[in-house]
């Protein structure tokens, strides 16, 4: 065997250029000079003899050795973050650094309820969160940049272990008197696909309501413009059409000082899983089962809404 391997550094180096597409980027990602990163990089090409960036003034540009050695990089920083894991996960369990991605539509009305009890039973435990998107998350995930995802199910996502915490029903809201006396359950059938409003793609919030609805002139129709749940909230309450959001949210206030009428979708999936998503086979499996559990715990505590609300 050589004694002359990449290091560490060097291999993060390459990421973070890769994933920036510029060196100062990099630089600023690793929290080293640019000057630093670029070394550190051509020293890793002399080591291996081959070049792996093309450098021009304006474009950074990998060569097709680069991209499949940036693969293996990828592979070898996370196995190298999963041997700190082992040790760590060796003591008391659920302490030291965990690095957590939530997407967007959980992050605002479940965290709340959730971190105070988490605190409270793992004090020693030191949670960093990120808000992306699931598709985001999970190439997060992939790539050793969080230890799991807090995200709604169904979602196709490869080799990883998965947790469900609870379902999360999904409700029809709609202005005030549009229509006059609601019945107390929405069927798809009600929805006019004119008037109803979704999430931007990218939020898996959408394909949800849009399968639970099982109507493909929805997805057609649909006006899919809100970045977020609140903006949603927002253009129906000042008439503009309806939407379908979590009982989550609803439980979270978000239909507070608005005129809003929510009634639960009656449908056979009128719901989404949420779960705590890792990677398979991972050395912490055993802590993410048991955040799960204190995860589920926590959201439990929250008094679900009636049926009918």
């Amino acid at each position: 065997m050589s004694s002359y391997l990449p290091t560490l550094k060097q291999l993060q180096y390459l990421v973070a250029l890769k994933e920036q597409g510029h060196f100062g980027k990099a630089a600023d990602s690793c929290f080293v000079t640019q000057s630093t990163l670029s070394a550190g990089i051509r020293e890793l090409e002399s080591l291996i003899g081959v070049t792996l960036v093309e450098r021009t003034r304006r474009v950074v540009r990998f060569t097709v050795l680069g991209d499949r050695i940036v693969v293996k990089a990828h592979r070898v920083l996370r196995e190298a973050e999963e041997l700190a894991a082992i040790a760590e996960a060796s003591g008391k369990p659920l302490t030291g650094e965990l690095r957590m991605s939530v997407i967007p539509t959980i992050a605002p009305f479940l965290l709340p309820r959730m971190l105070p009890r988490l605190r409270a039973d793992r004090p020693d435990l030191k949670l960093y969160l990120r808000e992306e998107t699931t598709q985001a998350g999970i190439e997060s995930l992939r790539h050793g940049h969080v230890d799991c995802v807090l995200m709604a199910l169904p979602f196709t996502m490869g080799e990883v272990d998965s947790e469900i915490l609870f379902q999360d029903r999904l409700y029809v809201a709609f202005p005030h008197d549009e229509p006059r006396d609601p019945p107390e359950w929405i069927g798809p059938d009600m929805i006019d696909e004119s008037k109803l409003l979704l999430l931007e793609d990218g939020h898996c919030l959408k394909d949800h309501a849009l399968a639970a609805c099982n109507r493909p002139d929805l997805r057609a129709s649909a006006t899919m413009m809100g970045t977020s749940l609140h903006t949603l909230i927002q253009m129906v309450d000042n008439g503009l059409g309806m939407t379908m959001i979590p009982e989550m949210a609803i439980a979270s206030g978000i239909l507070e000082h608005t005129r809003i009428v929510a009634r639960p979708l009656q449908s056979d999936r009128a719901w989404r899983d949420i779960a705590l998503v890792w990677r398979k086979n991972s050395p912490r499996e055993k802590e993410f089962h048991l955040l799960a559990g204190i995860l589920r715990d926590a959201a439990a505590l929250n008094c679900r809404l009636p049926e009918a609300a």
